[in-house]
């Protein structure tokens, strides 16, 4: 099998991972993180959503060989419990989650909407995040927390 090397959470690592292997597998399987979820396999549901050099990316559709060089954020690298990002703390706060399937999308598409547009409308929020299925209706409450989570970073800018 052949290594692969990845910038993961900021830290260097090397697994063994299949040519067919996708970067999820190799988060989940290979990696122990269980922050990006899988979902549908097809890149349509957002569950399995990290970054990929600070842009939000479909790890399930990604070739794990096709990710090497490249830095890699997962939720559990945005934040931890003892220092959350804004938008999981935001999340929290607001009570932005039912089952918490879709959880990993939707902050990790947040954060990134955040991170490039600091002040976006409602209408942009619902535009960033109508490609992360939601199915526990808890829609209201998920703009409300990216809301809060945008007014929280404009405080500290």
């Amino acid at each position: 099998m052949p290594e692969l090397s990845l910038t993961v959470n900021a830290r260097a690592v090397v697994v063994d991972a299949t040519r067919e292997a996708t970067l999820l597998h190799v988060l989940r399987n290979e990696l122990g993180l269980n922050g990006p979820k899988y979902g549908c396999g097809l890149g349509q549901c957002g569950a399995c959503t990290v970054w990929v050099d600070g842009v939000a990316a479909r790890s399930c559709v990604i070739p794990a060989h096709g990710a090497a060089g490249r830095k890699i954020t997962t939720l559990e690298g945005l934040g931890t419990r003892a220092a959350w990002h804004p938008v999981q703390a935001a999340f929290e706060e607001a009570q932005a989650a039912q089952c918490g399937y879709c959880l990993n999308g939707m902050v990790m598409q947040a954060a990134a909407l955040l991170a490039r547009e600091p002040h976006p409308s409602e209408e942009r929020i619902r535009a960033e995040l109508s490609g992360n299925l939601c199915r526990c209706g808890t829609h209201v409450e998920i703009v409300r927390a990216v809301q809060l989570a945008a007014s929280r970073l404009a405080a500290d800018a």
